[in-house]
């Protein structure tokens, strides 16, 4: 039998070069599945939404999760109190996994990180900060642990260090950003380490989750896509003026004292990035910019907060329930693997 395939092989080298490659795209593909988010958070499709501050709380991470995804509760800029308070809420709202994100450049992280191991949540993502010292509370506790990193050489040491997966952010991504493309980082991360890998910034249908997958990726995260959904506690006025943003909308400010944050162009962002090009002092505008998030997402001033956003603009066409949003990303991105199922180079 083997002989007269190798005979056929042979006689027909260029279309059992095609069938060759298939079968090495094929085995692939079964790999990038394998690696996927859903296996270590035990979720049902690979989409995190993203730990927003001032923005991420109980209501918007448990419908989330009921939808399939994985929720996380923002402990930017909170107290211990209120993020046990948050956990307690969102398990009244579903008995699906979730998260909470724990910005390590807080002054309490200490106080959130115990009440995070306590309550014994799913897990948790790490940023801002060096996250291996507290992995072995974490883990002790039952707690998942997902670090944000920038770079290969940091995923490389989160890895050895036990990470059960890692999440990487490009420059397309709302708030605090790095140097990096989403796409450099794909390229560049994925093939050096073995565990997960998620990737965010600038993902916002189902076309960039299945670009994500076929890239290798564990899954994705997004932030931006739903601050406009019903469940979201983002004040109307930021969902109306993401609603009404143009696809050139999104800037960068603080690029000058290397504190890069993305949002949406209005009074305050265009302002400091005039005052940036005058050469103000760094401590200046640190003090501009304290306070502005909160001042857009929760008192709903978009003039003079900072409306936090990535690049992927145009996908916010109309507030929808997260159900809505998840279902009709899952539809597109398998329509999109199914479109391109053929395809063989």
């Amino acid at each position: 039998m083997h002989k007269k395939v190798n005979a056929w092989l042979n006689e027909n080298y260029i279309h059992g070069k095609m069938l060759e490659e298939l079968i090495i795209c094929n085995i692939r593909r079964v790999d990038i599945m394998t690696k996927t988010i859903t296996a270590v958070l035990n979720i049902k499709y690979p989409i995190l939404q993203g730990g927003m501050a001032w923005v991420s709380e109980a209501k918007l991470a448990a419908a989330v999760s009921n939808a399939g995804g994985a929720g996380i509760i923002a402990a930017g800029g909170r107290t211990p109190e209120y993020i046990r308070e948050q956990i307690k809420l969102a398990r009244t709202l579903t008995d699906k996994p979730f998260g909470v994100n724990i910005q390590l450049m807080a002054p309490n992280k200490e106080e959130i990180l115990a009440v995070v191991c306590e309550e014994k949540v799913s897990f948790v993502t790490l940023g801002a900060g060096n996250p291996v010292p507290f992995f072995e509370k974490l883990k002790n506790s039952g707690v998942k642990v997902i670090p944000v990193v920038p770079n290969v050489k940091l995923a490389k040491r989160v890895e050895s260090a036990g990470a059960d997966a890692i999440i990487v952010e490009g420059m397309e991504a709302g708030g605090h950003i790095g140097s990096l493309t989403t796409m450099a980082l794909m390229t560049q991360v994925i093939p050096e380490v073995d565990i997960p890998v998620v990737v965010a910034g600038g993902f916002a249908d189902g076309r960039g989750l299945a670009a994500a997958l076929t890239m290798g990726a564990a899954g994705v995260q997004m932030g931006t896509r739903f601050l406009i959904a019903e469940e979201c506690a983002v004040h109307d006025n930021v969902k109306a003026k993401l609603l009404e943003a143009a696809d050139t909308d999104s800037v960068v400010t603080g690029q000058s004292i290397d504190h890069c944050v993305r949002g949406v162009k209005n009074k305050f962002s265009l302002s400091f990035i005039s005052l940036e090009k005058q050469k103000i002092s760094e401590e200046e505008l640190v003090k501009l910019a304290t306070g502005t998030n909160r001042l857009a997402a929760v008192d709903g001033d978009v003039e003079n907060g900072m409306v936090q956003a990535g690049q992927s603009l145009l996908p916010l066409r109309k507030i929808e329930p997260v159900a809505k949003i998840i279902e009709d990303i899952v539809a597109e991105a398998n329509k999109c693997f199914k479109e391109t199922a053929g395809l063989v180079l």
